[in-house]
């Protein structure tokens, strides 16, 4: 692959010169592109654009399905990856032309996390798709790729990612901390966020928590053909088995001190014999009760959560996560954010801080022993097929 890098790049604005740049994420969902576009020097937050998502059709998600678990060969694995990039192409374009009748140009730089296949922090493997030089060439736009491979070779996990996107952006909206950010994808991930007058070090935590959405969507996937819970129907009609629970709650991971993360595939679901209704229930109820498990591994004590991702969605795991957590938990709307594009913009804001050879990582959000910048940096007019 053609790029400059992987890890020093440093062509970027200077400090307190913001920049447009275009961030796009497809998550362990499955469910299509989001992207959006911020204002930023890397530091500061100065303005948060537009947003839109680009859903997957049915059978583009069955082919990602078959990667993930293993089911495809090189030759669809190529296959996937270069659809996938395409359709991460239209999602720019479409987004850009909303934007003042813009044009890709009119942006700095487009940060493409692409999508992941597997993570394994243990083996100290993470596996990304998405062509990064194609992407530049069809958009004809700088593109920073491959935000996780610096980290782990700095002996991080290489996630979560978002975190240093988390605090600018509590900064910018001025508001209280400390509190947490949620993030329910398919996998769930945790940032703590201190008071301002604290280090950008010790202002932040993250982890993922265990499992988000994918076990429940996966499950009514198997047994309704929907590709999620709708409005957690399902969980609502049905009874946690408090055993199974217990059972997956007893996973060693829960034990583990943070940073730390996931793969989607991380836990199995010993869910024989329950009906549909009690299995998403009982899955439903793991999701909340591992993400009360993360407040135990917090600097400090926090007085609200506020929740992206697709899981805010579910208002059966909200109201068990308000439950059980005994304080208010609310959708990152409530803060006039965009729960859909959060992810989105966080790699907007890591491409102009990878321009600028800034960290995109701390000990404290991913495990690495130092703070890590990263990324590949493709432009345009060198970018090959």
């Amino acid at each position: 692959m053609n790029g400059e890098g992987p890890y020093t790049i440093d062509r970027g604005p200077a400090a307190g010169v913001p920049v447009w740049a275009v961030g796009l994420m497809s998550g362990t969902s499955l469910d299509g592109v989001d992207v959006a576009l911020v204002q930023t020097d890397g530091e500061t937050l100065t303005e948060v654009g537009p947003a839109l998502m680009l859903a997957y059709d049915e059978a583009f998600r069955k082919r990602l399905h078959a990667l993930i678990r293993g089911r495809a060969d090189d030759t669809e694995r190529a296959a996937v990856e270069r659809d996938l990039t395409e359709r991460h192409w239209m999602a720019v374009g479409s987004l850009v032309r909303r934007w003042h009748d813009g044009d890709p140009r009119d942006v700095r730089v487009i940060g493409f996390h692409g999508q992941t296949l597997w993570h394994r922090p243990e083996e100290h493997q993470t596996c990304q798709i998405g062509d990064g030089a194609l992407l530049a060439r069809l958009s004809a736009a700088p593109v920073i790729n491959d935000f996780r491979s610096a980290d782990m070779a700095a002996g991080g996990e290489g996630a979560p990612l978002a975190p240093l996107y988390h605090v600018a952006r509590v900064t910018a909206s001025d508001i209280a901390a400390p509190l947490a950010i949620l993030n329910i994808g398919g996998v769930a991930n945790v940032t703590w966020v201190g008071p301002g007058d604290l280090s950008l070090e010790d202002r932040v935590l993250a982890f993922d928590t265990g499992p988000g959405g994918a076990l429940i969507d996966d499950w009514a996937l198997m047994h309704t053909g929907r590709a999620c819970d709708v409005d957690g129907r399902l969980a609502a009609a049905g009874t946690a088995d408090e055993a199974v629970v217990a059972q997956m709650m007893a996973h060693p991971y829960f034990d583990r001190l943070p940073p730390k993360s996931l793969d989607r595939l991380s836990f199995e679901t010993p869910l024989g014999g329950l009906g549909i209704e009690n299995g998403a229930a009982t899955l439903t109820t793991f999701t909340v009760r591992s993400i009360a498990r993360a407040a135990e591994f917090f600097p400090a004590p926090v007085t609200r959560w506020l929740v992206t991702g697709g899981g805010r969605h579910n208002p059966v795991l909200m109201a068990g996560l308000a439950e059980t957590l005994g304080m208010p938990v609310d959708a990152v709307e409530e803060v006039g954010w965009n729960g859909d594009a959060l992810e989105a913009e966080a790699f907007a804001y890591l491409a102009v801080r990878a321009l600028r050879g800034l960290p995109l990582s701390l000990p404290k959000t991913t495990g690495a022993r130092h703070a890590v910048t990263g990324g590949r940096l493709f432009m345009p007019e060198t970018s090959g097929g």
